[in-house]
């Protein structure tokens, strides 16, 4: 069958049947509009060509692009000790596109980001470093912790490994890593333990480990997302109140411990590298720019606060004729770190520079001893420019209202393809932390968590 054409469809009256007059007729209706017409089609054009450059310069500056994973997906921290020894720190968890507190998310009273069995790949800004496997879970000064064992990416598995992990489910693959899952309506009935009659204890019928507990309303609900894999886990210990609190900043010894992210997600995306490459003029470059920024931060703060003393400098006197004047002091600065990565993967740097500042003393002066901190995070352009986007100058003694940033890595939160900055927040009440996403010349939060 012939399909229809544009002028068949609108005037079909307008076909080879009918008489030249009607055709005339048309002809003469519809004239005066034809060049409106055309200068209307023209503006589209136009426009049409301006939304295609308009797409290619989002394109270019917002790089990759991808589905958010539908979740649950579990970001944590790991500590990882020289020894080997490994605990996990729950951050955030994303379902339906929502952020939530992974370290009171689903809690009963084990939050579900530290359920027995569940499994996290440790990752360096995008990069596989390993897998966690959590084993059981303690709480450290009202915060939950989870215990567990670490293999190192490229290490063969333990030989205790399948004994040591919970069942899995039969719809599971065996050779990939357990993630995230949603638990099956169908749960393996407890097997009872088998022991020599002489071993046996005598226990009531009531206390036979054998029989599992009744399920609360809320472990009955199957609806609900959940991170676990396996039985869950009893009542967690209580750890005694020697042990030490998972402290932002660790001194001494502790100074060893790596830290980095983790990520729980069954059906996420696979961990893609955020660095950037550097040539090391390069890097010297960009770390000259950065600290030219960040000491124009710390003097305005030292100003604002010197103008704040009750006790004030005195006006400097202006210079004499003949003699050059003086140049402001300069902030001094250790502890310097500049992290460079590739969020969008547009090969487009995002630089973060965190580092400590002190300002001369003056003698007139009641501000002595302070300590500055300065987060600055900054996007260079294709022409080489630096457009700051996050600036976070703080000192020693405002931390009680000014708490300061400071950078864990470059990761993927809502599984998406791009990398986001994970932050921590530390003020004098502890510390939280802070997922924000570079947007341009801008910064969004997606999630900040709140001090108990």
């Amino acid at each position: 069958m012939p399909r229809k054409s544009l002028s068949d469809t609108f005037f079909p009256f307008s076909s080879g049947k009918v008489k030249s007059g009607a055709l005339s007729l048309i002809s003469m209706r519809f004239s005066p509009l034809r060049q409106p017409l055309y200068r209307s089609a023209g503006r589209v054009v136009i426009l049409t060509t301006l939304a295609l450059i308009f797409a290619q310069i989002v394109a270019a500056q917002y790089g990759r692009t991808g589905t958010v994973s539908k979740g649950p997906r579990a970001l944590a921290l790991i500590e990882l000790a020289p020894s080997g020894k490994a605990r996990l720190i729950p951050v955030t968890i994303l379902y339906n596109g929502q952020f939530y507190d992974a370290s009171v998310y689903k809690a009963d009273p084990v939050p579900m980001a530290l359920e027995s069995g569940t499994i996290y790949e440790g990752e360096r800004t995008g990069t596989s470093q390993g897998l966690f496997t959590v084993t059981g879970a303690l709480q450290v000064r009202n915060s939950w912790v989870g215990q567990g064992t670490w293999q190192p990416k490229g290490a063969a598995p333990p030989q205790s490994r399948k004994a040591a992990l919970p069942a899995r489910p039969p719809d599971e693959d065996v050779e990939g890593p357990p993630r995230l899952r949603r638990p099956s309506s169908e749960r393996p009935k407890p097997t009872e333990p088998t022991l020599p009659p002489a071993q046996a204890p005598a226990v009531a019928p009531a206390s036979n480990p054998a029989t599992p507990p009744a399920p609360s309303p809320a472990s009955a609900d199957t609806d609900h997302p959940v991170l676990r894999r396996g039985k869950p886990l009893p009542s967690p210990p209580q750890e005694p109140a020697q042990a030490s609190s998972p402290a932002p900043v660790m001194k001494g010894a502790a100074q060893t411990v790596r830290i980095f992210p983790a990520i729980s997600d069954a059906g996420g995306p696979e961990p893609m590298p955020f660095t950037y490459d550097l040539k090391p003029e390069e890097e010297q470059q960009f770390r000259q720019k950065m600290l030219a920024l960040a000491s124009a931060e710390v003097e305005a703060r030292a100003k604002r606060l010197a103008s704040e003393t009750i006790e004030a400098a005195p006006p400097a006197r202006p210079a004499r004729r003949g003699k050059a004047a003086v140049k402001a002091p300069q902030p001094s600065f250790d502890d310097v770190q500049l992290r460079v990565f590739d969020l969008a993967s547009n090969n487009e740097p995002v630089l973060v520079l965190t580092a400590k500042a002190h300002m001369p003393q003056r003698p007139a002066t009641t501000a002595t001893g302070l300590q500055y901190y300065v987060t600055l995070v900054a996007r260079n352009d294709i022409y080489g420019e630096l457009h700051k986007v996050l600036v976070d100058t703080t000192d020693n003694q405002h931390m009680d209202v000014e708490p300061r940033l400071e950078l864990v890595d470059a990761v993927d939160a809502d599984g998406d393809g791009r990398g986001d900055l994970l932050l921590r927040q530390i003020s004098d009440a502890g510390s939280v932390f802070v997922v924000d996403r570079v947007i341009g010349d801008q910064v969004r939060t997606l999630f900040q968590g709140t001090l108990e």
